[in-house]
């Protein structure tokens, strides 16, 4: 019984130590679409590898193209290539937010995003977010295509999101609460760890008071 409560409590600090110690999924998470007037605003493109252990070749094309104001009429509006990542050469290129859009991305190039700055009412509309992975294996090199769009609009001041707000609350109360959890589970693994070493001591110390000879004989009288 006091091996199985340790076993508990060992694994018990394992999952802590691996909870502080284990690395940041990868999750596939929106963009932002509003973005405030002057302020910087990050594009966020998330393109997760199922397995990161293969190595991979990655291209990113980001493209903007003007808030359409003619869709109706069937007349589009020019596509700017804004800024291109890749292994040799990377960087933002002419265009209408020419010096003002920064590369965003992770070391492991899950998180492809971009920063725009000194934001202004013209950078309004849709944000293209092409990525391409080459895979390499022994014998063959696959390939995959990935497009995100995102539709920008920007404000003078920033809305407040009563649902985001509610879900920010709802993540701590659910964080406080799991932590409190755990620590119950601790104190009680630790006064049952506590119990048991006393009842072991009580029994080591009533087996240390029985004379020598009811030890060799249980079955003997106990003599007084």
């Amino acid at each position: 019984m006091l091996s199985r409560t340790r076993v508990h409590l060992q694994t018990l600090v394992l999952l802590i130590l691996v909870v502080h110690l284990s690395q940041p999924v990868c999750v596939d998470v929106p963009s932002g679409t509003e973005a405030i007037l002057g302020k910087t605003m990050k594009l966020t493109c998330i393109s997760c590898m199922r397995r990161e252990e293969v190595k991979a070749k990655t291209r990113v094309d980001w493209y903007y193209m003007k808030e359409d104001e003619n869709k109706e009429y069937g007349i589009t509006s020019h596509k700017f290539h804004i800024y291109r990542f890749e292994e040799d050469s990377s960087g933002a290129l002419d265009g209408p937010l020419n010096g003002r859009v920064k590369w965003n991305g992770s070391h492991d190039l899950q998180d492809l995003s971009i920063i725009i700055t000194n934001v202004t009412y013209n950078d309004s509309g849709v944000y293209e977010c092409h990525v391409q992975r080459e895979f390499v294996f022994d014998f063959f090199t696959p390939s995959v295509y990935i497009t995100k769009n995102i539709t920008l609009r920007v404000k003078e001041q920033a809305t407040g999101d009563t649902a985001a707000l509610y879900s920010e609350i709802m993540m701590y109360v659910l964080l406080v609460f799991l932590t409190f959890w755990l620590l119950v589970e601790m104190v009680y693994c630790y006064r049952k760890i506590s119990k048991s070493d006393e009842q072991a001591q009580d029994t080591a110390t009533n087996y240390l008071a029985i004379p020598s000879e009811q030890k060799d004989n249980p079955a003997a009288p106990v003599t007084e």
